[in-house]
């Protein structure tokens, strides 16, 4: 197969055609091997997206649990203070000596009582909150672990697919990838424009009946004259794709047989209808 350097640049338009078409037909193969492996790749991507997203949002819920422990244990260093103060407090009571003071350390001791309350309070709520999130761990990693099941039976089907078809494909795209050396690099980058925006992957079709062979629509005498003749590049009117004839891709067309007309026999007058 020839380089770069070594393809003429006055190629005629016919071998660029049926460069062009040869190159089509490699790539169309290795599109069925693609087929083939079907929505494989894309369900493999898709389970590790959502493994990665399940890891992330339990790793979150882990930092979450670890906040509200910390939280949980400032709290209860807060009634070990609180409750230390009652009790000075209270001990206090013994030596006042007017109204007042008695008074201010009852207030003392009531808010520090609250205080206590209120840290026992939020140290029951932290605590709901560990145990609904120990709860969607659980069920998380459930989840996580069904999926990781998922993903390996999806990769092993996966690689028996990539294996059997491997070497074939490897094979297509070395010859798809000398074959573009010998494609004028405008036209290569046309043709795949063309392939990339196709829903069958065609850049280049034949004349099929009259009609493009991509989107069908018939093609004026005139121009499939020209297709033949191929002194120049022709793209379709309709979809854009380029234009080759069949003989030159090397296809049979088959012609439908016109069948033979019975002839009518004429009809014999008898001498009464005469």
């Amino acid at each position: 197969m020839p380089t770069k350097k070594e393809v003429p640049a006055d190629m005629s338009v016919e071998e660029k055609l049926r460069n062009l078409y040869q190159l089509q037909t490699l790539l169309s193969e290795i599109d069925k091997i693609k087929t083939l492996r079907g929505e494989l790749p894309l369900e493999v991507q898709d389970l590790e997206d959502e493994i990665e997203g399940l890891t992330t949002r339990l790793s979150n819920y882990g930092d979450e649990i670890k906040k509200q422990e910390a939280e949980i244990a400032t709290r209860k260093h807060n009634i070990e203070e609180a409750s230390a103060a009652v009790t000075r407090y209270k001990a206090q009571l013994d030596d006042v000596r007017n109204n007042r003071e008695y008074d201010m350390l009852n207030k003392e001791i009531e808010f520090q009582s609250l205080e206590i309350e209120l840290q026992n309070k939020k140290i029951g709520e932290a605590r709901r909150v560990i145990e609904a999130k120990q709860a969607e761990i659980a069920a998380g990693q459930k989840q996580l672990e069904e999926r990781r099941i998922d993903l390996d039976a999806k990769k092993v089907e996966l690689d028996d697919i990539v294996a059997e078809t491997k070497a074939e494909e490897e094979k297509l795209r070395e010859q798809a990838k000398a074959l573009e050396l010998t494609i004028e690099p405008r036209l290569l980058t046309a043709f795949k424009r063309i392939r990339k925006s196709s829903r069958n992957g065609l850049g280049i079709v034949y004349v099929q009946r009259d009609a493009c062979g991509g989107c069908f629509n018939k093609i004026p005498p005139q121009r499939q004259l020209d297709i033949r003749m191929r002194k120049k590049i022709i793209v379709c009117e309709y979809c854009g794709r380029i234009m080759i004839d069949p003989e030159l891709a090397g296809v049979q067309i088959e012609k439908p047989v016109e069948k033979e007309k019975t002839p009518r026999r004429r009809k014999t007058l008898t001498t009464e209808e005469a």
